[in-house]
């Protein structure tokens, strides 16, 4: 089962602020150990949403919104994206998070990816051959 990890974004993270060397030698870790379990698919922090921008969609039209949005508890700083065998072991591994993140204080939310299985009949054989030929031509970037 694939989870994202996404560490939520809060003053500091919205701010810019840069994370010290300690936190980054935590993270490292954190991110190293996990590929030494075969887990991790990847990650990366994210800038500030003031650097960000959102398309909304209104009966098909897009409008674009620039950042920076809302309240920060509702925004993402960063992820991870794991394999795992369950969602337990995705708990237990994001109890792992390096303590120094946030001083201490952040909030982590976790989120089982849908596979092909989850769409039932409306995913299609038609469709699986897409895939696989998508992936054979990379992941896009």
């Amino acid at each position: 089962m694939k989870f994202m990890i996404i560490r939520k974004a809060d003053a500091e993270t919205e701010a810019g602020v840069m994370p010290g060397a300690d936190l980054i030698t935590q993270m490292t870790q954190f991110h190293e150990d996990a590929a030494k379990l075969g887990i991790v698919i990847a990650g990366s922090g994210l800038m500030p949403s003031s650097r960000g921008a959102k398309v909304k969609f209104s009966n098909g039209n897009p409008t674009v919104i620039d950042g920076p949005f809302a309240e920060a508890k509702e925004l993402i700083a960063g992820y991870t994206l794991i394999e795992v065998p369950s969602r337990e072991a995705a708990i237990e591994w994001v109890k792992t998070w390096p303590p120094l993140d946030g001083h201490g204080n952040v909030e982590i939310e976790i989120r089982q990816l849908f596979t092909e299985e989850d769409f039932g009949e409306a995913y299609t054989e038609a469709m699986a051959g897409r895939e696989v030929a998508r992936t054979a031509l990379g992941t896009p970037r």
